[in-house]
């Protein structure tokens, strides 16, 4: 009896979970927002992930795209539109939170969008870790600090490695088709990670401007990415998948392949993945590092040993790219751990 009494309680009193799902024409106005404003944030795009709800301001110039999980109402990156019109796109937000007692939290938004969410909010912003992008025009395998991705670059290239970068909407259906069921092969679990910077499809309608990149091993595919459009002259690395008995290096072969065909795609900026807690990383790992810093580094490495933390940073670092900062903004201390394990849920890390 006393059991019955708690389940019914609990099944009572527990916080709305809204199914997740982004409708056709919300897609189509999320669109033709990033077609004007979406070179401000190279997380926009994935705000078309099929799981994502949307709030709009009040002059639907501005939405932030968001996901309920465990309780907690999470946003990513950025609100997609005009800045002018993201204080009200945040304040609808944070109205349908405190409607339903969803915690409000942004997972990887820039250091403009931690501003305007902390000043309309009353928000704490922590920062989460570093974005790596890459300048086109910059870029180049020469010099000692590229001699390692040189190097491996050169050894796939001599193993008979060929990349091919097309954009999505260039590709046959059956062939894509062909490349997508492969690509699933490769996997070693059905779940899907991501969810601030992954997509979680390829071939969608409305995903041809996409870029895939293949590497095929005498006619055989063995490794592929996926980036989705960041603006008119950006792309944002959604996925990377290979084959695990390919030549080691394959990955950093197809990010080069790809710096260098970006040009004729008309692409000036590639962003790369996410590293978590980058500058820990690196100053800790510094001649004079202080015994905290030391600590809070060493803590990150064990982590590594589960999360892709330090591999991450360190597979980045190889490219020699701009650093910009991405934060992470919720209600206050008191609600950490309950977010962190939503953010964890939402990203596929923890799996119930």
């Amino acid at each position: 009896g006393l059991f019955t009494l708690v389940v019914t309680v609990y099944l009572f009193l527990r916080p709305a979970q809204p199914r997740a799902r982004l409708g056709a024409a919300d897609a189509t106005r999320i669109r033709e927002l990033l077609a004007r404003q979406g070179d401000r944030d190279s997380l926009g795009y994935f705000a078309l992930r099929n799981d994502k709800n949307v709030i709009w301001s009040p002059s639907g110039k501005s939405c932030v795209g968001y996901r309920v999980v465990s309780g907690v109402m999470l946003a990513s990156g950025d609100p997609i539109g005009d800045p002018e019109a993201w204080p009200g796109a945040i304040a609808e937000f944070l109205t349908v939170a405190a409607r339903h007692a969803w915690r409000p939290t942004v997972m990887g938004c820039s250091e403009l969008g931690a501003e305007v969410w902390c000043r309309e909010g009353d928000l704490t912003a922590l920062e989460l870790g570093d974005e790596a992008i890459v300048n086109v025009a910059d870029f180049s395998l020469s010099g000692r600090s590229m001699r390692n991705v040189r190097q491996m670059v050169n050894r796939v290239a001599k193993a008979g490695y060929v990349a091919e970068i097309r954009r999505v909407k260039d590709i046959p259906r059956a062939e894509l088709d062909r490349v997508i069921k492969v690509a699933d092969s490769w996997r070693g679990s059905s779940t899907e990670r991501g969810f601030s910077m992954a997509l979680g499809r390829i071939g969608g309608p409305g995903d041809g401007e996409c870029v895939l990149v293949t590497a095929t091993e005498n006619g055989v595919l063995r490794a592929i990415l996926h980036f989705v459009p960041w603006g008119t002259d950006g792309l944002s690395l959604d996925l990377m998948r290979r084959d695990r008995t390919a030549q080691p290096g394959l990955n950093d072969f197809l990010i080069t392949e790809s710096i260098k065909a970006a040009p004729g795609l008309g692409v000036k900026r590639i962003s790369l993945n996410f590293a978590m807690f980058r500058a820990a990383l690196e100053r800790g790992e510094r001649i004079g590092a202080g015994p905290v810093l030391r600590a809070w580094r060493g803590l990150l490495v064990f982590a590594s040993r589960w999360f892709q933390i330090e591999s991450l940073y360190k597979f980045n670092a190889k490219f020699c790219p701009i650093w910009e900062p991405r934060f992470f903004v919720y209600p206050g201390t008191r609600d950490t751990p309950r977010i962190a394990l939503a953010a964890l849920e939402a990203e596929a890390f923890l799996v119930w």
